[in-house]
C-alpha cells in the first residue's frame, strides 16, 4: 500500500509523522511523508524549536509529488493534528485529488482536538472545522472518547450510548470509526477499551490500563488501524492487531521509564503482532 501521510514531524521523539511512518514501513507499506511542522521535539515539553510550515509550502510539496505523476497511485491519505483551517483545506484538497485519480483510495483522519482531563488543546475553531468539514470527508476516523463526544454531541457513559454516538458520526460520512481510550461504567476497573465500528458490525477490545499517557500513541494507532484494515479487510482483525501492537509499545515505554514511546524497542510486535487481545462483538 502507498500512503500519503500529511502530519507534523519532530527530530527527537515520536509524534505525527515521526510516530506514524516507521510502523507503516515496518509493516511493509510505502509512505510519502509530507510535513506540516518540523520541530525539535513535541510541544508537551513546553519548549521547542523549528518551523511551522505555511499551508502554501505544504501544498507545494504535494504539488511536487503530483508532478512525478504518482499522486493517483496512492491508496490512502493519512492526517493527524491540523493546526488551522488553512492547513485542513490543503489536506482536503490533496484527498480530493487522490480520490479523483483513484476512487478506491481512502482517507483516514485522526481528529486531534482534546482529551479527558485536558479539554480542548487546539486553537478555537479547529474542533468545529474538524467536525463540520473534515470528518464528513473521511472514510476512517480515529477519535478518542472525548473527541467522539464532541463530534457527535452525545455523552458516552455506556456501551449503548457509545455506539449511538458513533452512529451519529458515521451518518456524516465516515464508514469506519475507531474509538480509543474508552472508559465508562461497564469497563472493568483498571482497564480501558478500544471500539471499532463499521457497516459489518461493532467490536471492542479490553486491555489493562497502564499508568502512562505518552504523546504519539494516537498517531501510531491511526496509522496501524489504517494499515491493518486495508490488508485484512476486517475491522475486528485490524482492532486486535492494532491494540496488541500499541499495548506492546506502551509496555516497552513503561519498562524503559521514558517520556517518548518506544517504537524501535517494540518494532517486532508492530511488524508481526501476536494473538494477544481478542475482539468481542458488540452488535
Amino acid at each position: 500500500m502507498k500512503i500519503l501521510s500529511i502530519q507534523s514531524s519532530v527530530a527527537y521523539g515520536h509524534v505525527g509523522n515521526s510516530a506514524a511512518v516507521f510502523p507503516l514501513q515496518r509493516l511493509g507499506h510505502e509512505v510519502w511523508p509530507v510535513l506540516t511542522v518540523h520541530f525539535s521535539n513535541h510541544t508537551g515539553y513546553g519548549a521547542w524549536r523549528g518551523p511551522l510550515l505555511a499551508p502554501a509550502d505544504v501544498a507545494e510539496v504535494i504539488e511536487g509529488i503530483a508532478d512525478r505523476g504518482v499522486l493517483g497511485s496512492a491508496d490512502a491519505v493519512l492526517s493527524g493534528y491540523q493546526g488551522d483551517p488553512a492547513m485542513g483545506a490543503v489536506i482536503l484538497a490533496a484527498v480530493a485529488r487522490v480520490k479523483a485519480e483513484n476512487p478506491d483510495a481512502v482517507y483516514c483522519c485522526d481528529p486531534v482536538m482534546g482529551d479527558v482531563g485536558r479539554g480542548m488543546f487546539v486553537r478555537p475553531g479547529i474542533p468545529e472545522y474538524l467536525r463540520d468539514e473534515v470528518v464528513p470527508r473521511a472514510d476512517i476516523v480515529t477519535p478518542n472518547q472525548f473527541e467522539l463526544e464532541f463530534l457527535s454531541g452525545r455523552t458516552t457513559d455506556s456501551p449503548a450510548a457509545l455506539l449511538e454516538a458513533v452512529d451519529v458520526v458515521r451518518a456524516t460520512g465516515p464508514r469506519h470509526v475507531l474509538v480509543t481510550s474508552v472508559l465508562h461504567g461497564d469497563v472493568p476497573e483498571g482497564s480501558l477499551e478500544v471500539v471499532a465500528v463499521s457497516d459489518e458490525g461493532a467490536w471492542a477490545v479490553t486491555t489493562p490500563l497502564l499508568p502512562i499517557s505518552p504523546n504519539g500513541g494516537g498517531d501510531v494507532t491511526a496509522a496501524l488501524y489504517l494499515a491493518h484494515l486495508a490488508t485484512s479487510g476486517s475491522p475486528a482483525t485490524a482492532l486486535e492487531r492494532t491494540t496488541t501492537s500499541i499495548f506492546a509499545v506502551l509496555e516497552a515505554t513503561l519498562a524503559a521509564g521514558t517520556r517518548e514511546i518506544q517504537l524501535i524497542a517494540a518494532q517486532d510486535v508492530i511488524a508481526d503482532p501476536p494473538a494477544r487481545f481478542a475482539a468481542r462483538r458488540l452488535r
